[in-house]
Formats: structure tokens, sequence, C-alpha cells
């Protein structure tokens, strides 16, 4: 990505929607009803042959106490600080507010370059709000409609310039999941190299007020997400890039998941789907628990999505600090979570405070280890070492007096660890078979926690002269003639 722009004006002037069509989906939230945007939230967008970092800011309000309002403006003013470029928005229809020239104000001391955006000024309705935006003094303003497209080519004319000067940087693409492992392939592999390029990307996912934004915030070192004592103050998935005890990392923090009969606002729903969505951008899911109402129905949800989506998982207990005795929380919880989740056994469980920052560097530990289980390759000749053991000490059933052969078995992917075995009468093979299996698998080659597929492929012993023509009698006669003679 080549520069950074920071969308930035008043609550409710369409800054999500320009947001929203710049990056080509919908993935910052959008309603009428003023403030929905309340953190940082970072896009890669495209406009033509520009490719960019875009930045949607909470609406700015004439605020400076320590509110959600106040904090909300803070985290803008940042935003503002970060960007290579600001888009100011003002509202064509409402015309230039003093608010607004407040803020002009404001950009004019803050910001490296400023453009000056009227939205909301499709037909004549917005020709008198565009003549005022003049008198703020930001130069020539561009008329945009980010609800439907217009002004898009204006605002690639002013952005081409400004765009030059400033150095390539690669934009964040999402991970590589479900990779094929080369055909022939023998060797155990290794884990890809962790770059800045291509950081670590991590998914902090939960419910309400466990922490998640305290946590993020602590890991890279500043208050990037709003915290707060209310519930459910982060409504995006936010993601954000860090190094984290040297390792290069993008965390999204995403919003509370309640049960879906308590989620009954429309912009709650958008935002349990905007943190599912984070789930499969992400390599490495931390399941966030309260130590004080850990693995309520909801948080195994939340876990087994992850799971079901293909993503090594840690569970990460937070507010360890308020908790007393300590050593038989943590045993129970152990026992619990491989009981109530046991596709997911071994997973790493870790204790952490997010306001006092201990036990970060285990959680760090945890998650460099899940990733490389993660990304772990078994050659085929332990495999099958491995497949035929685990037959011998459980032979597969025989449904119907029927024998079923496993016969070889091959890892064909990564990221989720992925394995074929070839055999005969595949869809006979019970699930508690499949589990056992898997379960030995884990065990066999230190995969604990991650999620193992494994599929059954149909060998069998079939005729491989079904279906043919069978010679005719006279042709069979002298075939065997000539071969007589020979």
């Amino acid at each position: 990505m080549s520069f950074t722009l920071a969308i930035v004006g008043r609550p409710n002037v369409g800054k999500s929607t320009l947001f929203n069509r710049l990056v080509g989906k919908r993935l910052a939230l959008v309603d009428d009803q003023p403030g929905v945007t309340r953190d940082l939230r970072e896009g890669d967008a495209r406009l033509y042959d520009l490719r960019f970092t875009v930045i949607d800011t909470a609406g700015l309000e004439d605020v400076t106490d320590d509110s959600l309002r106040g904090r909300m403006r803070r985290l803008t003013e940042r935003a503002v600080d970060m960007a290579d470029i600001c888009l100011f928005l003002i509202d064509g229809r409402a015309g230039v507010t003093a608010t607004d020239q407040v803020f002009a104000d404001i950009l004019r001391r803050r910001a490296r370059h400023v453009i000056l955006g009227v939205n909301k000024a499709e037909g004549s309705a917005g020709d008198a709000g565009a003549a005022e935006a003049w008198s703020l003094g930001l130069g020539e303003p561009v008329r945009l409609s980010a609800e439907h497209g217009e002004g898009m080519e204006d605002l690639y004319h002013v952005l081409r310039p400004l765009a030059e000067p400033f150095a390539a940087r690669e934009a964040a693409d999402a991970p590589a999941v479900d990779v094929d492992v080369p055909a022939g392939s023998e060797d155990e592999g290794a884990a890809p190299v962790i770059t800045a390029a291509r950081p670590l990307q991590i998914a902090v996912i939960g419910r309400p007020n466990a922490g998640k934004s305290t946590l993020v915030n602590r890991i890279i070192g500043e208050d990037r997400m709003l915290t707060g004592p209310e519930a459910g103050i982060t409504r995006d998935a936010i993601s954000v890039r860090a190094d984290w005890l040297g390792t290069p990392v993008r965390i999204w923090d995403t919003a509370g998941m309640r049960r879906k009969a308590r989620v009954t606002e429309k912009l709650e729903k958008l935002s349990v789907a905007d943190g599912l969505r984070a789930v499969r951008f992400a390599e490495v899911v931390v399941v966030l628990l309260d130590a004080a109402i850990p693995f309520e129905v909801q948080d195994l949800r939340i876990a087994d999505f992850a799971e079901a989506e293909g993503r090594a998982v840690v569970v990460a207990v937070n507010k360890w600090d308020l908790e007393e005795d300590k050593q038989e929380k943590l045993a129970a919880l152990k026992a619990r979570f491989e009981t109530a989740l046991p596709q997911l056994k071994g997973a790493p469980l870790v204790a952490v405070s997010a306001r006092t920052g201990r036990g970060l560097d285990r959680l760090h530990a945890a998650i460099l280890a899940a990733h490389a289980v993660w990304n772990r390759r078994v050659p085929t000749a332990r495999l099958n070492q491995w497949l035929a053991a685990a037959t011998a000490a459980h032979p597969p059933p025989a449904p119907g007096g029927h024998r079923i052969r496993l016969r070889y078995a091959t890892q064909v992917k990564t990221r989720p660890p992925g394995f074929v075995v070839m055999c005969t009468r595949a869809d006979e093979i019970p699930d508690a078979y499949r589990r056992y299996l898997i379960n030995s698998l884990r065990e066999a080659f230190d995969m604990p926690g991650t999620p193992v597929r494994l599929t059954f492929r149909d060998q069998g012993g079939k005729n491989p002269y079904a279906g043919k023509k069978a010679p005719q009698p006279s042709k069979l006669r002298k075939h065997l003639k000539g071969r007589a003679e020979a």
C-alpha cells in the first residue's frame, strides 16, 4: 500500500459508507444512528490503480472529557496524526456547521495533507453545501456520494499527485489456509517465516467485557482500542499491527459475542458477524475468558466455531490477578475445557491479566507453539508406521461382517493439517473410529489442540475388468492359438 488515508468528520456524515466503498466490501458498520463507529478501523482500499490503507474513524465531536465520546475523539485525533492524508468529510445537505469550522482548524494544524470532501452531494441537493465548503479554507471541495459511488473519479485525481511521494508498502493479505502439500514431498517442511510483510495474524474473541480490548492495548503498547466498564464498547472487528516481543503480528480485536437470543439490536447482530469474519482472517484465535465466569455455553460455541474454521486455538483466562486460589482454579478450568471441547483436546490454556500484563509472555509462547503445530507436516513413511500401529492396537470395525482395510495414509494439507486414508468401505467407517484415529494422530505427532482434518477415500477391491466388454470366443481362440505358436 502506498499511503494511509484517514476519513474524519462529524458523526453521521457518511464516513463508514465511504470506507466500505473504498475497500469494496461492507467491513464497517453502517446505520442511520450516529456514533456507530467507535474505534479506528483499517482496510485495504482500491481506487482505480491506487492501492492504499484507509482508516475509518469515530465522529469528531466537540468534547474533551473522559466520557466515551471524549475517548472516541482522542482516537480520531490519533488517526489524524498517523495518517499520510486526511479526507475531511462534511454533509453537503446540512452545509458547513460551527463544529465543522472547529475541526477544520484542528486539521490545518495537525494533518500533513487535507482533502475536503462534500458527501451526500448528489444532484442539486448538495449544491449549496458544496459552495459553502469553500469557506473552510481547505481548497477546492470534492463532491461525493458515498452511497451511490459518485465523485470517485474526482477523488482519484486529487489523490493521485499526493500519492506519488509516498514509499510503497505491502498490503496485509489474508492468511493462506488449507495449503496443499506438494506431491511426493517427504520432508517435514517448516512453518513460514513470520516477517513484517507477512505478520502472524491473531484474532481475539470472547464474550462482552472479557477484556479483549484491554489485552490488545497491552500487547501493542498503546491505547488504540476503547476500553471502559461499559460492556460492548467495541462494535467492529479492528485490526492493528505491532511488534510483540520481537514477533510481527496483526491483531483483530472483535466485538463481544453473546448468545443469539440476547443479540436483539441490529448493530449488535452486525458486530457478531464482523467478529466471525475476523476469525476467518486469522491464523491463531485467542479465546478470551473471564476468570470469574469461564466456559459458559457461548464461550464453548466461540471456541468450536474457531475450530470448525480450521484455525489454531489458544485459550486465555483473563483477570487472573483477581483470583485467590489460582492453582486449584486452573486445574478445574483445564479439566472442564477438555471435557467440553474434546475436538480441541490439549489446546494451550494460559492465565493472564490484561490489566497488569502478567502472563503475556506465556501467551506469546503459546501462540507461537500453536502456529507451529498448525503448519506441521508429517512424512508419509512415519505416517504409515503410525497407521499400522494404530490399526494393530485397535482394528477398524467390520460392519455387517465386512472387513474394512485401511491401506495407507498421506498428508495432503497444512494450515490446518489434513490427512487422507485410502481404504475400503469408506462410507461405513463410524465417527467414533475417526475420532480415535484423530486423537491417536495428535498424540503420535505432538499436535495438541490444533484442528486435524481426516478424510477416508474409498480405494475398494474393485474388479479392474468390471464394466469392460468380454472378448468374443472366436477372438479368444485366435489369441490363445497365437500365443501357443509363439
